[in-house]
């Protein structure tokens, strides 16, 4: 265990980040499935904005790989534009 308060500081911190991170990125997949699911075009484009814009935070903030978020944005796109 820690013994100065600024590591302690810093674990809770980390802690605190963690499920932060943890939930967007949970949610951002969640999205992505409901995206690969739906049918409907208009449907799904509107959707795909929400989800790129939330795979880009993801990206920007490293909770993924930036060529992670690049080749999900490329799927995604092209199977909307296949619909």
């Amino acid at each position: 265990m820690a013994n100065h308060k600024s590591a302690l500081k810093r674990i809770r911190s980390n802690n605190a980040k963690r499920l932060r991170n943890k939930y967007q990125h949970k949610t951002t997949r969640t999205f992505i499935k409901k995206l690969r699911e739906t049918t409907d075009k208009a449907e799904a484009q509107g959707l795909l904005k929400t989800v790129v814009s939330m795979i880009d935070k993801l990206a920007k903030k490293n909770i993924i790989h930036r060529n992670k978020a690049a080749n999900n944005k490329s799927k995604l796109t092209k199977l909307v534009n296949s619909l």
